[in-house]
């Protein structure tokens, strides 16, 4: 009869000298407003945040289980807010108002706790956004095995049609060591929108944009590469759909593409593809025709005329355009290409009251 029980082992230590963060804040704000109809709101803002708490980097040799945390970090961001508004009434047939909002918004990593990086400064956060990206450099596919084997040590079994990381500290292995700041945060920097309204006797037309900008997003692969079976508890999903730019640009044996769209298809998961690197990063940066409408008011005789006090015509539509450097598809679908996407809605109306 053999009885292991299990050993005890310290879940968490107690620690009395973490405390609250402490966060020093500055705000400029400015309200202008003119005769001829223009007003703007502008706002300044700047944050100093310190005793961020995080968790301690300690070597596996101390024999330490549970995390350990400490009030260490310092960070800090800044940005502008600002809003525009316009009303104009021209004449008693021709008015005008618009509005505009734009705001920016970053952040930067003042101290952190982390490893000495003397040897490979490209993996230290200080500097960079709290929301940067890290990962490999995709330089491009490879073509054959031949080349596979003269080149760095990757992830598990490569073969041509798979993606070549740069050797960027050229230690002659791709490892973690070789992940720099890659695109921009996956939060946007930028967000802004603009609209307008005109009057005209009956006829009336608004519309409105809205988009974002600095933002980066990864393809999830995970997602929406074909022919691989999965259940989600992997991080993967089997599709029987293919999007349509995986089957017009990818990397086969008779068409060895090095820039291909796809690496080399397969039926289960390659890790060496599976990375996080510029391959999967897009730029998400956008600018949507997100309303628009037409409409045309009846003259006040001819609605009396036919028992109502008032009738309006119109069409409308929403998300009716979008311009982006990513065309795969909508890029507010973010990394997958196979979900619900974005709507784009057309409607014919008649408003009538009685």
């Amino acid at each position: 009869m053999n009885y292991n029980p299990p050993g005890i082992n310290v879940s968490r230590y107690a620690n009395d000298r973490i405390g609250w963060e402490t966060a020093y804040k500055t705000n400029i704000g400015a309200e202008i407003s003119t005769k001829a109809g223009l007003s703007a709101n502008i706002d300044l803002f700047h944050e100093r945040r310190e005793n961020i708490l995080l968790t301690r980097v300690i070597p596996q040799t101390m024999g330490i289980i549970p995390a350990i945390k400490a009030n260490l970090g310092v960070g800090s961001g800044k940005g502008v807010d600002v809003e525009l508004n316009y009303e104009k009434i021209i004449s008693n047939d021709f008015y005008i108002t618009g509005r505009g909002t734009f705001t920016y918004a970053s952040s930067k990593v003042i101290e952190w706790e982390e490893p000495d990086y003397a040897n490979t400064p490209w993996q230290s956060k200080v500097g960079y956004s709290i929301n940067q990206n890290w990962g490999y450099i995709a330089e491009r596919l490879f073509v054959d095995e031949r080349e596979v084997a003269n080149s760095p040590t990757q992830f598990g079994k490569v073969m041509g049609g798979d993606i070549k990381y740069r050797d960027v500290n050229d230690d002659g292995v791709i490892s973690a060591l070789d992940q720099v700041p890659i695109g921009y945060p996956t939060v946007p920097e930028i967000n802004y929108g603009f609209g307008t309204t005109i009057g005209y006797k009956g006829f009336d037309f608004s519309f409105f944009f809205q988009g974002s900008g600095r933002q980066s997003f990864w393809l999830n692969i995970g997602n929406i590469q074909p022919f691989v079976d999965g259940d989600d508890k992997d991080g993967l999903i089997g599709q029987n759909a293919v999007l349509q730019a995986i089957a017009d640009n990818y990397w086969t044996e008779s068409d060895r593409n090095p820039y291909a769209f796809w690496p080399r298809l397969s039926t289960y998961s390659i890790t060496n593809n599976n990375q996080a690197s510029t391959w999967w990063m897009q730029d998400a940066s956008f600018l949507r025709l997100k309303s628009a409408e037409l409409g045309y008011t009846l003259p006040k005789r001819l609605v009396q005329k036919l028992y109502m006090t008032n009738c309006r015509v119109y069409l409308s539509g929403s998300n009716l355009l979008c311009w982006s450097r990513f065309k795969l598809w909508d890029p507010e679908m973010a990394g997958n290409g196979l979900g619900y996407p974005l709507q784009r809605i057309i409607n014919v109306g008649l408003n009538v009251n009685f």
